[in-house]
């Protein structure tokens, strides 16, 4: 038998973030799941002959992400629980238990019947492996950490861009992380504080004052002596639950230090509450429209940002759309004296299958008539009437199912079997449609994913209705542990002490 590769290392983890105010809900059609070696694969730092895998024996147990959405149905949390307890109590069992796991969670996962489902999460593993391994999270900085997270976890970190540039890069820390306290000095002190503010994530760009200092402060925190680790989160805006709000964790050895650097980057996150500003002009529809219609250079974007799958929207809002179908500016498209515009997109699989049985039948350039949108959330608006031309479709799109253009005057309306965002050049000349030639491109997202960023002439940020309304005086939140800056005033000075957990 082979000798047993020290140390042994389990990877596992359910990632989703999930807004409470859409009636979206995520089931098993929403995840991928991923097991064993393909689950290990997919890291790259964890590629064969890399310093990261040589140093342990990697097993992959159970993930499952989805892309943002609505509320995960608990069965199926729950059942993604049991299989991940299952498997790490049955190495147990067979006398050769984990002396490691590397959890990749979101923090920003709602679940029907929990206020906290990552600490629920993170608990159930804790008891499956036993009070001697340790245990490493990676996660958004858009997540809550609760004192009950933190506790239940030995290590914790989370992206230090938005943007999120450095997703890879954090996972990889977190299992660096792990192997060096594996390997000697055990299980670390965590200083954890929970900061009274709550924020949308375009109002924290790392690419922006004052968020931009504040995580380079992140870093320095980091690299100081007695300090392993150091991290802030913004929270999750968009989950009416008592966790959410900003959190900061310095993990280390030097007690004193770690609780002094979490104080410190605390009371800069406190104190930049009221400079932290949209990443671009925001405001509303009719606000942001006309900058879109003057614009000297193109392509000017629109953000719609209150149904951005990304963020946890339901993406088959059709409120703006409406609007947009109704702009005499957008009535005829460029060659007739109009305006092209570009909207992605549109989610409807009757539609989509409409409008592809039509194509199948009659070819390139069919006309269709059908209502879509609204399938889903139609709180603020109704199902849209396309009638147009359909200029493009693809059946086999890895994300989207059916994709259809469908042009509306001169609106082109991606119209799809599934949400997806469309954050790449390539996700629109996938379906025939430059962006850069366009004259306005509408975008269900909040801030710009770099490649649109780099991409826009100029930009808006609409501050449209949806399940992740940017606006957060506009949502109806019942349980959210109050008082929280923006949404009240605070008298006084307000004394944010770590803990040790």
């Amino acid at each position: 038998m082979k000798p047993r590769i020290e140390p042994r290392i389990a990877i596992a983890g359910m990632s989703i973030e999930s807004s409470t105010f859409s009636p979206h809900r995520s089931g098993w059609e929403a995840f991928t799941l991923r097991r064993g070696d393909e689950l290990v694969a997919h890291h790259p730092f964890l590629a064969a002959g890399s310093p990261l895998r040589e140093a342990a024996a990697w097993e992959g147990v159970l993930h499952a992400r989805a892309l943002p959405g609505g509320t995960v149905l608990r069965e199926v949390y729950e059942s993604v629980r049991e299989e991940i307890v299952a498997g790490l109590r049955a190495a147990a069992g067979a006398g050769t238990p984990f002396d490691g796991v590397l959890l990749d969670i979101h923090g920003a996962m709602s679940v029907e019947g929990y206020d906290d489902a990552e600490a629920d999460l993170a608990a159930a593993v804790r008891a499956a492996v036993g009070p001697d391994a340790l245990v490493s999270a990676a996660t958004d900085l858009h997540g809550n950490v609760t004192r009950e997270l933190a506790t239940a976890l030995d290590l914790i970190t989370c992206y230090r861009t938005a943007p999120h540039v450095d997703v890879a890069e954090t996972r990889e820390r977190a299992a660096a992380n792990l192997l060096e306290r594996l390997a000697g000095g055990g299980r670390p002190k965590k200083a954890w504080v929970q900061v009274p503010v709550l924020l949308p994530g375009e109002k924290t760009s790392t690419r922006d004052e004052p968020a931009a200092s504040i995580w380079a402060a992140v870093a320095d925190a980091a690299a100081t002596e007695g300090v392993l680790d150091a991290a802030v989160w913004v929270g999750y805006a968009w989950a009416d639950e008592p966790r959410s709000r900003a959190a900061v964790v310095v993990t280390g050895d030097d007690e004193a230090t770690i609780l002094r650097e979490a104080e410190r980057l605390a009371a800069m996150y406190w104190d930049a509450r009221e400079k932290f500003t949209f990443a671009a002009p925001a405001g509303t529809y009719e606000a942001c429209l006309p900058a879109a219609l003057l614009a000297p250079e193109r392509p000017f974007f629109l953000s719609d940002s209150g149904d951005n799958p990304t963020a946890g929207g339901a993406g088959d809002v059709t409120w703006t759309l409406h609007r947009l179908l109704a702009e005499p500016a957008f009535a005829r498209p460029r060659a007739e004296g109009g305006l092209d515009v570009v909207y992605a997109s549109l989610p409807d699989a009757e539609a989509a299958r409409t409008v592809a049985e039509a194509w199948t039948a009659l070819g390139p350039g069919v006309t269709v008539d059908v209502l879509a949108g609204a399938r889903v959330d139609a709180v603020h608006a109704g199902p849209v009437r396309l009638r147009g031309v359909v200029e493009s479709l693809v059946e086999d799109d890895p994300v989207a199912g059916t994709v259809a253009v469908v042009r509306c005057g001169g609106v082109r309306v991606i119209l799809t079997e599934r949400r997806k965002p469309y954050h790449r050049e390539a996700d629109f000349t996938a379906v025939g449609i430059d962006p850069r030639a366009a004259d306005v491109v509408v975008v269900k997202i909040g801030y710009l994913e770099p490649v649109l960023h780099a991409m826009a002439a100029d930009w808006r940020l609409m501050l449209t209705p949806g399940g992740v309304d940017q606006d957060l005086q506009r949502l109806p939140y019942r349980r959210l542990e109050r008082p929280v800056f923006p949404l009240d005033a605070f008298d006084g000075e307000v004394t944010l002490r770590a803990e040790l957990v």
